[in-house]
């Protein structure tokens, strides 16, 4: 059943990926109705972030910045099933690396590169990031394996077309050992605006006006591999139409003190969402997670996060 569901998934969004994206705007459009008027899609979610992270703005604005928001996200998914039969160059038209030579200049000295990035703009086009590098590099990017096997295919399908390699979040440090072994520079991409679970929240940083649980495994391996850390910040143009420059955060990151990456990923990441607000992901409950149920639950030992005994 689910392989039929799979298939019939597919075909559905090849069709509808087939559709100029002019013709998909005006379905976004339709969407934004339905999802935003109609059916309400986590709008008590949306709203309280936008309204606790932003507690400067009036309620109109808040409302602008949450209107804005499922405008985008209706964007984003219509441009992500049309990920499926976009050609080269009408990618790299409309997800332009301006400063990609940054990371090409790293690549050649032979250092690898970790790539901060957040759920902001269309990261799903991200992924066409090999058209811009040295062919020197191996570019992937860190991802979550969907519980069902046949719809994981067809992301992996969807965000592997451009050369990019998916990487399961568990596998990330034995693949990096592996590359490192192999002498093969590599490019990779970390979302890392996510949750932690429990057990692995080892930081706490001031993000958008809230006490943030973070996580740290991305700093961890660009320490233990001695990659050069970028900031990825993406700006959308026009709709349809965005633009990558990459901020060097460090080439030396065994240097810096102790999660001082990490919260610089947040500063700059925190200083893109204030530019334009709506296109960032807050359909997600980000703060779920609060200090005081962490210290009255958990503590860290050697290390490591474990739960308090009862």
């Amino acid at each position: 059943m689910k392989k039929i569901l799979y298939y019939i998934v597919f075909t559905l969004w090849y069709i509808i990926s087939l559709l100029p994206l002019r013709v998909l705007y005006v379905l976004s459009d339709v969407l934004y109705l339905v999802l935003y008027r109609i059916v309400g899609y986590r709008r008590r979610t949306v709203w309280t972030n936008i309204v606790t992270a932003f507690p400067e703005m009036t309620a109109e604005e808040h409302q602008d910045v949450e209107r804005g928001f499922y405008h985008f996200f209706c964007d984003y998914m219509v441009e992500s099933i049309k990920l499926l039969t976009m050609s080269e160059a009408e990618i790299k038209r409309r997800m332009v690396f301006k400063s990609a030579e940054r990371i090409n200049e790293v690549v050649e000295s032979g250092q690898s590169c970790a790539i901060y990035l957040g759920h902001y703009c269309n990261w799903e086009w991200i992924t066409s990031l090999p058209l811009w590098v040295t062919p020197k590099a191996h570019c992937g990017q860190i991802y979550h394996p969907l519980e069902n096997k046949d719809f994981d295919k067809l992301f992996l399908r969807m965000r592997q077309r451009f050369g990019a390699k998916c990487i399961a979040m568990n596998n990330t440090l034995r693949e990096m050992v592996r590359y490192r072994k192999e002498g093969q520079p590599v490019v990779i991409g970390y979302i890392s605006d996510q949750v932690p679970m429990w057990q692995n929240i080892h930081h706490w940083c001031n993000f958008l006006h809230h006490d943030t649980p973070v996580l740290t495994g991305t700093e961890r391996i660009a320490r233990s591999m001695n990659h050069a850390v970028f900031y990825m910040e993406v700006s959308r143009v026009k709709r349809g139409y965005y633009e990558v420059e990459f901020k060097l955060v460090t080439r030396e990151p065994d240097k810096m003190p102790e999660y001082a990456i990490t919260d610089r990923y947040f500063q700059l990441l925190e200083d893109t969402i204030r530019k334009r607000p709506e296109l960032w992901l807050w359909s997600h409950n980000r703060w779920k997670r609060t200090r005081e149920k962490f210290n009255r639950f958990y503590e860290t030992v050697d290390g490591k996060v474990i739960r308090r005994r009862e």
